[in-house]
């Protein structure tokens, strides 16, 4: 049996993977659960469902309405403070830590769960984004110890799984366009909040939902495949899949493709990885192969320029990522609060990014100072009319 610790439990991975394990009690057993202090209900349910010894919420006041919600659930302690799913990260006992956190916040649990020796499985795209030397320096010789739950690199690394790195010519990642596929950048300019919060295939929460509206999601994982599997910004390509079940393909030099397909699932990229490298019945439903056709079509980057964006940001590197994603951040935040239209969350970040004087990723002080800038600077910009 595997011991787990679950970071952003509450949220939309968090809540799947949990179901994961409650469909395969023999296999997994939760250690931790881990909450940002949203949806605390939600969190004394799973507490009391799962009794994980060390429960920890970043906002203290949320911790202390929790215990007075579990009141006297036995064997069940709680940690608090911005530093808590670091700590729950690096001191329980668990044999996997599952990084469900969205956003930067992700990467200081990210690098104490594999400095503390754990097998991290990583849907937090944003550690690679941000810090991707640093995790990367961190398993060194051990690669196994970093898996991937994105849909899009489990299955690439499924479509990868067996082959000889040397064959491989280049990998596509699929999107499903989003709620504006087919929309010009004027159209774009009108999206309400709640046109882009009605994503076409998957459910998630809202800043992932308004990152794929933009296709700035679908950028970040460009720069997460980089790190991931190693590999050239030269060899990763996106198209749009907007049926959703070819989630990524491998194309090697003798010219064949090799696709990953499911339904959209994500019960089944989080099974892929606790499991791994066994596989485990998800629940998925079978892929519906003669239910309809198949279609793939290049980013229309005129009315999507936040791929390209991110080929930019990853190939300059040094700190321009970090900045890039925290001027993000931001600038979703901006748009969701009615700030600005949705065309403005990426000319923001271009902003930013032209702006900033980069410095090398030797540490995570200067990831933080870019950080920290990049947010002032975007806030600054979003506040200008």
């Amino acid at each position: 049996m595997k011991s787990l610790t679950i970071l952003g439990s509450t949220g939309s991975v968090g809540t799947q993977a949990l179901d994961v394990v409650r469909h395969h009690p023999d296999r997994f057993k939760v250690v931790g659960l881990c909450t940002a202090g949203t949806n605390l209900e939600l969190l004394a349910g799973q507490i009391r469902e799962f009794l994980p010894p060390v429960v920890a919420i970043a906002d203290e006041d949320a911790a202390v309405d929790v215990k007075r919600k579990i009141g006297s659930v036995p064997g069940v302690e709680l940690i608090d403070g911005p530093d808590a799913a670091e700590r729950l990260a690096a001191e329980t006992e668990a044999d996997f830590v599952l990084n469900a956190l969205v956003g930067s916040a992700g990467l200081a649990p990210t690098l104490a769960t594999l400095q503390s020796g754990k097998t991290l499985a990583l849907a937090n795209k944003e550690s690679l984004v941000v810090g991707g030397e640093l995790v990367t320096d961190l398993i060194k010789g051990e690669p196994e110890r970093l898996l991937p739950v994105d849909s899009e690199h489990a299955a690439l690394a499924m479509a990868m799984r067996g082959e000889r790195r040397e064959d491989l010519k280049r990998v596509v990642l699929t999107g499903s366009g989003g709620p504006f596929r087919g929309w010009t950048r004027g159209e774009l300019a009108k999206a309400s909040v709640k046109e882009a919060l009605q994503h076409p295939v998957w459910s998630m929460g809202p800043k992932i939902t308004i990152d794929s509206a933009t296709l700035m999601n679908k950028g970040l994982e460009v720069i997460e495949a980089h790190y991931l599997f190693d590999l050239e910004y030269s060899s990763i390509h996106v198209l749009i899949h907007p049926e959703g079940l070819v989630h990524a393909m491998a194309e090697f030099r003798d010219g064949s493709l090799r696709a990953e397909m499911a339904t959209p699932d994500m019960r089944l990229p989080i099974q892929l990885a606790l499991a791994w490298p066994e596989r485990l019945s998800s629940g998925a439903e079978p892929v519906p192969l003669t239910d309809r056709p198949l279609t793939f079509e290049p980013v229309d980057r005129e009315a999507f320029p936040a791929v390209d964006l991110a080929y930019r940001v990853g190939g300059l590197g040094l700190t321009f990522p970090a900045v890039m994603n925290a001027a993000n951040e931001v600038a979703v935040m901006a748009f969701l609060e009615g700030k600005i239209q949705l065309t403005r969350v990426v000319e923001l970040v271009q902003t930013v990014v032209d702006e900033h004087e980069p410095a090398s990723v030797v540490s995570i002080v200067n990831i933080e100072r870019a950080d920290a800038w990049a947010r002032q600077r975007a806030a600054e910009l979003a506040e200008e009319r």
